[in-house]
């Protein structure tokens, strides 16, 4: 491995092991087991946008409507729970994502639109369905059902680790070893890379970026789950903009904004960092107001240093 390389790859993760050994030197309740549940438990919502953006980003696309994609499938779930019971719900949920996220391949790959202003303006379209369906209401099942619909929110046995986080953890070896050990994962570097050359390898470039779209409103979907299991009910606006802190913790891995290059496990450490800065904020103190500017900054360091590994091997870029 090139020196370029161990940059990219592990610099990442001795920032988060250096934020860990800050934060237990600083505070005596940052390693106490409930601190530590919690924290993975925070990662879960922004860590499920994460996996699918991961996937997008390294295909060489931006999916701007996770998040309302995210809401959709939410009041899905809702509806559906309430007439045909919570499996039903989320078994709709996670239909609607992949159908709502093919409809964005669709659009991106007929149109041939850049994927972050056709999402952005479909991001608006889902939105705007979300509140038809609800009329600007918020949902929730009933007294009957609420207990089932909401047990990804609940306490497992393995040390009171949520459902959410251990469906986290599913999502994120699934798709990791989708992106890693499949003749699909391959084509989404390829493409991502050089779409072209691709193409011209026999790679069916627009329908690994429809697959990529669906996979990413699969994930959105699971994200409403859970944020809809923890409040018991769903609304339009939820979750809004959640896409952008995905897509910074996909950056701030290491994932490649210029597509070819990433993996899931770096976009997981990227959501790692971000959470134990607010986790940080939170055990010392400090003023929350000043965290989206330490936030800015690390998306800024990691595309600039993105851009210089990149230019070191291609100085015309």
């Amino acid at each position: 491995m090139n020196r370029a390389a161990a940059v990219r790859d592990y610099g990442i993760v001795l920032a988060a092991v250096a934020l860990v050994v800050v934060l237990a030197l600083s505070t005596d309740t940052f390693l106490t087991a409930t601190n530590l549940v919690n924290l993975l438990d925070q990662t879960v919502v922004v860590g499920l946008l994460t996996c699918g953006i991961t996937v997008c980003v390294i295909c060489g696309a931006f999916d701007l409507s996770a998040s309302a994609v995210l809401a959709v499938s939410a009041v899905v779930a809702v509806l559906v729970t309430e007439r045909a019971g919570a499996p039903a719900g989320f078994a709709a949920a996670v239909a609607a994502g992949a159908l709502l996220g093919m409809v964005n391949g669709l659009v991106v790959v007929l149109t041939r639109v850049h994927s972050f202003i056709a999402t952005l303006a479909l991001s608006i379209v889902h939105r705007g369905l979300a509140l038809a369906i609800t009329g600007g209401a918020i949902v929730y099942p009933g007294p009957d059902r609420l207990a089932a619909f909401q047990s990804l929110s609940w306490p497992t046995v393995l040390g009171g680790i949520t459902a959410a986080s251990l469906l986290l953890i599913a999502v994120a070896v699934v798709t990791s070893v989708m992106l890693s050990r499949t003749t699909f994962g391959r084509r989404c570097y390829a493409v991502g890379g050089n779409p072209r050359a691709a193409w011209l390898s026999g790679v069916g470039v627009g329908g690994t970026r429809v697959a990529v779209f669906a996979i990413s409103g699969v994930c959105a979907a699971l994200a409403g789950l859970v944020l809809a299991a923890r409040g018991g009910s769903a609304q339009a606006d939820m979750g809004t903009l959640l896409e952008l802190t995905a897509i910074a913790a996909t950056v701030i891995g290491g994932t490649s904004i210029l597509g070819g290059q990433g993996a899931i496990w770096r976009g997981m450490v990227g959501v790692l960092i971000l959470t134990l800065i607010g986790n940080g904020f939170n055990l010392l103190g400090w003023n929350s107001t000043y965290k989206p500017i330490v936030e800015g900054l690390l998306i800024l360091a990691a595309v600039s240093l993105d851009y210089g590994l990149r230019n070191r091997r291609d100085p015309l870029r």
